[in-house]
């Protein structure tokens, strides 16, 4: 892309970032060619203060607790994190060992053992401390002013589910052969239950250069779509992320009900290349370089994150929203 010959006398000095000759090059051509980057950087500063603010507000909330009981932050720790946090099952410690295992070939079996319930502690006490930081948070009258960055992302193109006017719009950039966006899958189908139409999820195609059978994967999707069952083959593929070739993408077609010669002629044909083209080519000026990307009412969040984490952000929106319509 080449800069606009833009005559000097077209712009005032606070828009222009250099001049050549009589042609001056603007902040705005600079800023359209780093956009996706920028938005990336933009995204990140704000959760990096988000998580020292929310570091900040637990903290606050501990020693305001640890008062009314007449005790220390330690004790209070001890006493409702450290005593309470949740033992590790047999299955789990067997599971933690083998992964450290198959990472740490020289270790002793007394040293696996003792790292993987180290581990399994922690995690644990993390959990329980997230647990209880959530009570005091709900008994407390909190209002974050901190203002997240808001991409205006397309919500129009791609299936969705959920009402169009809902106050909440999810939009996932994912694809099909990425075992993270698999993974995340059971976590979105749990906040859809848990808040209904309050929310509404739209879906548009990532496909990432490493992995080769997702841009067909996305085809067969669009292609369930034109039959009006693109969500039965959305979970068809994620749940087979690893088997993406042209022969199961048929064979799933016909699995779920699809009119297999109109689809297989879909399919071969590339009938909707374009469509993930134009999905990719918005996701990367949105700023998405990977999958899962989400925007949450055009906050962009991180990827397969945690249920939790998806509920508080959510939250947050329905409560914005609510003081948006008074």
């Amino acid at each position: 892309m080449g800069f606009a010959k833009t005559p000097a006398a077209e712009k005032p000095d606070s828009e222009v970032a250099a001049v050549i000759g009589n042609t001056r090059i603007t902040l705005a051509e600079i800023e359209n060619r780093i956009n996706g980057q920028l938005s990336r950087m933009r995204a990140d500063e704000y959760n990096l203060k988000r998580r020292a603010l929310d570091e900040a507000i637990s903290r606050l909330l501990l020693e305001e607790e640890a008062k009314k009981r007449g005790t220390s932050v330690d004790e209070l720790t001890r006493l409702e994190i450290d005593s309470k946090a949740a033992s590790a099952s047999a299955a789990d410690k067997q599971a933690e060992y083998k992964k450290l295992k198959e990472r740490f070939a020289n270790k002793t079996e007394a040293e696996l053992t003792r790292m993987a319930d180290d581990n399994l502690s922690m995690r644990s006490k993390v959990e329980r401390r997230r647990q209880f930081i959530s009570e005091l948070r709900s008994k407390t009258d909190i209002r974050i002013m901190l203002e997240p960055p808001r991409f205006e992302v397309d919500a129009a193109e791609g299936p969705s589910l959920g009402p169009a006017d809902a106050p909440v719009t999810i939009v996932e950039f994912s694809e099909f052969q990425c075992p993270f966006c698999a993974q995340v899958q059971p976590t979105l189908k749990k906040v859809k239950e848990h808040f209904g139409d309050k929310i509404r999820i739209v879906f548009r195609n990532f496909p990432l250069p490493r992995h080769e059978d997702a841009p067909k994967a996305a085809e067969a999707a669009s292609c369930a779509e034109e039959q009006g069952k693109f969500w039965e083959m959305h979970d068809t593929l994620f749940a087979n992320s690893s088997k993406l070739q042209v022969p199961e993408l048929k064979r799933y077609a016909a699995e779920i009900g699809l009119e297999t010669e109109r689809f297989n002629q879909c399919l071969d044909t590339g009938k909707f290349t374009a469509k993930w083209r134009s999905d990719k080519r918005d996701g990367s000026l949105y700023g998405v370089s990977g999958t899962p990307s989400f925007f949450i009412n055009g906050r962009m969040v991180g990827g397969a994150m945690a249920y939790e984490d998806f509920v508080l952000v959510i939250e947050e929106e329905l409560q914005r929203a609510e003081k948006l319509a008074r």
